[in-house]
């Protein structure tokens, strides 16, 4: 997610460089040498004009790294060796998708979920993922680098249509596997090729078709007593937007923020959730920078119209996807005892990363900062721990149930085990 500056996002195990010169870079090899090489190496004859825009992408992603990067010691991985590896490869690519799958095994190095490079194609899809567009009605989450699981199908869309399930995996798409350089247009039929929980393989056409966007935020409030709050992405307007729906609401109605499958976003759109919940100024985490110096974050008064935290009883729902910021604010209220946590063990994705556009309209991803709780805790590879654990099976997608909402709302309606939970959240050695 982003900093003023940054965006919070996960962590890295790491890179090592060896510094060569002033600051840790290192000067380009020329790149007809490079060509030349990459040539033999590969047998093929590489355009220019390629080769020198892969070798600006690859330069820029690798001095970046050296130079940005939260730890300044790389965690022991030697990123000289790194770039004498994976520079050839990504010089002889012929395609952006042989360019940023180099690029990406270089970044696993880091072993940090959320530092990665995504190509230009996909960049332009996360800038008009708000707007109206083409869609095949898919909600993906990565298994493997060529293997993705349906985790939601959109109602009305070419994807229900077709009878593609949750719980099912995406193996290719039109004989590919799904990647950074395929684009999905109104009217193109793309064939599908998924595995259902048995593995018994669907050869599936879909058809995407423009469909109006997902709101960033919802709200339901069709069950008495409770409103339930959903948040897609922290993303621009968030506090204000919380703050506009809990100033209408009525003491003794219960809140539930809806975090599950959030991969974060603005830092300071997290702290404006929490100025919904917490009193200003009170501290709710530590910053370390690359210099290691670490900077206290406190609240500041963000939450739209509302001039002082609520007092209703809230609980937020979490699962394995709900990623930094959607981690870093359940934390910090279960940590100040004032929500209940339900739902499945996060991410454990929390660094504070910072975008960099890339030579070709691409994107790179970095983190740039350590996240510690108030309570001293990193999340980074650990995430948040429910209160209350309940996960939703493909089963009760498909069956429209939800145990996890159904947990939050027994559990809010109970005052007693309310306390008690906040007890324990504020000691988590009990």
């Amino acid at each position: 997610m982003t900093l003023p500056a940054g965006r919070l996002l996960s962590t890295i195990r790491g890179l090592a460089v060896a510094m060569a010169l002033a600051g840790g870079l290192l000067p380009p090899a020329p790149v007809s040498a490079q060509v030349a090489a990459a040539e033999a190496a590969w047998h093929v004859p590489m355009p220019r004009a390629r080769a020198r825009m892969n070798a600006r992408v690859f330069d820029t992603v690798w001095n970046t790294v050296s130079r940005q990067y939260y730890d300044p010691g790389l965690h022991g991985v030697d990123w000289r060796a790194a770039r004498q590896t994976y520079r050839p490869m990504a010089l002889a690519a012929t395609d952006d998708r042989q360019l940023y799958r180099a690029i990406g095994q270089m970044l696993a190095l880091l072993d940090d979920q959320h530092a990665g490079a995504i190509s230009p194609a996909m960049a332009r899809r996360q800038d008009v993922a708000r707007t109206r567009r083409a869609v095949m009605g898919l909600v993906l989450s990565r298994e493997t680098s060529d293997v993705w699981r349906v985790d939601a199908v959109r109602p009305g869309s070419p994807a229900e249509e077709a009878g593609i399930q949750p719980g099912w995996r995406l193996q290719s798409v039109d004989g590919q596997a799904w990647g950074v350089d395929f684009a999905v247009e109104d009217g193109r039929p793309l064939r599908l090729d998924l595995t259902d929980e048995q593995g018994v393989l669907h050869s599936l056409s879909v058809v995407p078709r423009e469909m109006e966007p997902i709101p960033a935020f919802s709200l339901d409030d069709s069950r008495p007593g409770v409103v339930v709050l959903r948040a897609e992405g922290f993303e621009s307007g968030m506090g204000r937007w919380l703050g506009e729906q809990l100033a209408r609401l009525s003491p003794d109605t219960d809140v539930i923020l809806d975090l599950r499958g959030n991969p974060g976003g603005l830092l300071l759109e997290a702290d404006a959730t929490l100025s919904c919940f917490l009193p200003a100024r009170q501290a709710w985490a530590t910053r370390i920078s690359r210099s290691g110096r670490p900077v206290t974050l406190s609240i500041m008064p963000g939450c739209g119209p509302l001039r002082e935290p609520i007092a209703n009883d809230v609980a937020l729902l979490v699962d394995a996807n709900s990623r930094s910021a959607a981690e870093l604010t359940p934390a910090a209220l279960q940590e100040a005892g004032r929500a209940l946590v339900v739902g499945e063990h996060t991410a454990g994705a929390v660094l504070i990363s910072q975008d960099t556009r890339l030579p070709d309209g691409g994107r790179l991803t970095l983190s740039r900062a350590d996240y510690i709780t108030a309570g001293g805790v990193r999340l980074e590879k650990n995430g948040v721990e429910p209160d209350i654990l309940a996960t939703r099976s493909a089963e009760d997608l498909r069956a429209g149930r939800d145990p996890a909402l159904d947990a939050a709302i027994h559990a809010l309606a109970q005052p007693e085990a309310v306390q008690r939970a906040r007890v324990a959240a504020r000691r988590p050695d009990l």
